[in-house]
């Protein structure tokens, strides 16, 4: 056995003593870990290492330190860019934070939680119901997405317009350092102006710069009284329109507004059961909620008043009951077409200025007729309320439809390049990953890289973390920057 092949062996075995019997998984026996969900990265860890502690954290990582082996962590394994599944060019081990899955400590009187990074937004959602306190954060992967993934990924969500992402939800966070050292910044205060907001460096940092143990999150006062409305939009245009009048009526209330088009209400309809809402057909509907600690009736028919007056809504109704409403958010849940149709093409996480929503994907569906012909479909839904769409480019929505690579390439270009020219991203909400390396260095200017890979330099200077993955991995191209 070589002198590399002996090293190896050397630290797998090290760690299996570390880990424990329970504390490891053999990559052979673990491949659903080593697999994006969608078939686009893989990658063979030496070893699944499932750490319970922050202390079995820091001997992981000390070990892979003076191994030179790259650490890869993983949460929930939701990742939608291929950042969370272990590195195909380097040595790795993949850490697993599912097992640190404890909430660590509820405190209703702070409206703040502690809870380890392996525990999911579902089981936080509960902690949080049973003192009579709510998570901001909500979105359709909560029974499986962790902690310690949405603050990696700043992941935002269905209640983002209210709430913000996670950088608007973490009071405080732990997290395990390249040199093995633990960074305690488990606070829950609201101020604290005492230099660096060392917290937020990783938040969004994909993994890369520490492996995060440990989280206190914000709290909310439970919102006992909520009301979805579903409405049928008279045309695209009008949802700037109509976002401004839900603002107007209740703009602390308003928490979420999203845009759900007539394709994935028809599929949900077949695929899931989802009982059809409105009995008029419209190209897209509106479905958006108001929520607080007293009543929202007069809000949401205040609101539909309003809408159907200025002749911006055809229909609507009002879920007034908790089936209705499960009905409604669990057509929202299942719209990504890759469940829903089992299509696949060019799949954009995109973000524009809120007023240039509609222009955006009107403008997306009239570049990809000039590219692909009448037949494509732009299949689109997401968040309106904060410019958010997830947009997909498929040749149909017939199942098992695949568009061709070449194509996939030409059509990201065009659509990144429309993207730039709204001062847009390619990114709201799923993270760089691997996914986006080669795009998003036209969206971020030299310097902002440069700044980036200082302080990636700094904290993990011999490239431990995640290596090739985030937006400091970005080569250095031709800028385009915000266009207008």
């Amino acid at each position: 056995m070589s002198d590399g092949r002996s090293a190896e062996r050397q630290l797998v075995d090290e760690l299996k003593l570390v880990l424990g019997p329970r504390g490891w998984l053999d990559p052979a026996d673990a491949s659903q870990l080593t697999v994006d969900y969608r078939g686009v990265f893989s990658g063979t860890p030496l070893l699944v290492a499932r750490p319970d502690s922050v202390e079995v954290v820091q001997a992981v990582v000390r070990a892979c330190g003076t191994a030179g082996v790259a650490i890869v962590t993983q949460g929930g394994h939701t990742s939608l860019s291929g950042g969370s599944v272990p590195t195909a060019d380097r040595t790795s081990v993949l850490v697993s934070t599912t097992r640190m899955n404890q909430i660590v400590s509820v405190d209703p009187a702070r409206f703040a939680l502690t809870a380890e990074a392996g525990c999911t937004i579902e089981q936080i959602q509960q902690g949080a119901a049973a003192v009579g306190r709510e998570l901001g954060m909500d979105w359709g992967a909560r029974g499986t997405a962790t902690v310690g993934g949405a603050v990696s990924t700043n992941a935002g969500g269905l209640n983002v317009l209210r709430y913000g992402p996670a950088r608007e939800n973490v009071l405080g966070l732990e997290a395990v350092l390249a040199d093995g050292e633990v960074f305690d910044g488990l606070r829950s205060l609201r101020k604290d102006n005492t230099g660096y907001d060392l917290k937020q460096l990783f938040i969004g940092a994909e993994g890369s710069i520490g492996v995060v143990t440990r989280v206190v999150l914000r709290l909310y006062p439970r919102q006992n009284y909520q009301r979805t409305v579903f409405a049928a939009l008279s045309q695209l245009e009008s949802v700037h329109e109509l976002f401004a009048m839900a603002c107007e009526r209740n703009h602390a209330g308003l928490t979420a507004f999203e845009l759900v088009p007539e394709t994935g209400v028809a599929g949900t309809v077949e695929m899931f059961g989802v009982v059809r809402p409105l009995q008029v057909v419209a190209e897209w509907y509106l479905l958006a909620r108001f929520s607080g600690t007293s009543p929202v009736d007069d809000t949401s028919q205040g609101f539909l008043s309003d809408a159907f007056e200025a002749g911006l809504i055809e229909d609507a109704t009002v879920a007034v009951t908790s089936a209705q409403e499960e009905n409604l958010w669990l057509m929202r849940d299942e719209l990504p077409p890759e469940t829903l149709f089992d299509v696949r093409g060019a799949k954009f996480d995109a973000a524009v200025p809120i007023d240039r929503v509609a222009e955006f994907q009107q403008a997306a569906e009239s570049a990809i007729v000039e590219l692909c012909g009448d037949g494509a479909v732009v299949y689109s839904f997401g968040h309106l309320g904060d410019g958010n769409l997830h947009l997909y480019v498929v040749p149909s929505l017939e199942r098992g439809s695949r568009l061709d690579v070449q194509v996939v390439e030409e059509v990201t270009a065009r659509i990144d390049q429309l993207l730039w020219s709204m001062g847009g991203t390619v990114s709201a909400e799923h993270g760089v990953g691997q996914e986006l390396l080669d795009r998003v260095s036209r969206q971020k200017s030299p310097v902002e890289l440069d700044m980036m890979r200082r302080v990636k330099a700094a904290l993990d200077p011999d490239d431990l973390f995640n290596p090739g993955r985030g937006a400091h991995s970005a080569p250095t191209q031709s800028f385009r920057g915000e266009m207008s």
